[in-house]
């Protein structure tokens, strides 16, 4: 039985590859504060561009993205263009 691909070698080192480059969210352009815990909703979480459930590579580093925790968990498997525009509270 195969585990988890997430908790395997690559993807590990994708995730550190991605760390180390210090990139703000891709979603939202803040700046992301990598030394927080990695349950807190401003941590870094590796954000796949295109949504694996949509057809996306898990270990592809074209389809990875920095991104906040908070920031990738309200996308959900939404692609870029899908992705809801905030309306500004300055009318």
């Amino acid at each position: 039985m195969a585990g988890n691909p997430r908790n395997g070698r690559p993807y590990r080192r994708l995730c550190a590859w991605l760390r180390a480059q210090r990139l703000p969210c891709w979603l939202c352009g803040h700046n992301i504060d990598y030394a927080l815990h990695a349950k807190h909703p401003l941590s870094f979480t590796l954000d796949h561009e295109q949504p694996l459930t949509r057809g996306g590579n898990l270990l592809d580093p074209a389809n990875a993205r920095a991104a906040h925790r908070r920031c990738n968990s309200s996308r959900g498997n939404r692609t870029a263009a899908q992705r809801p525009r905030r309306a500004s509270r300055r009318w």
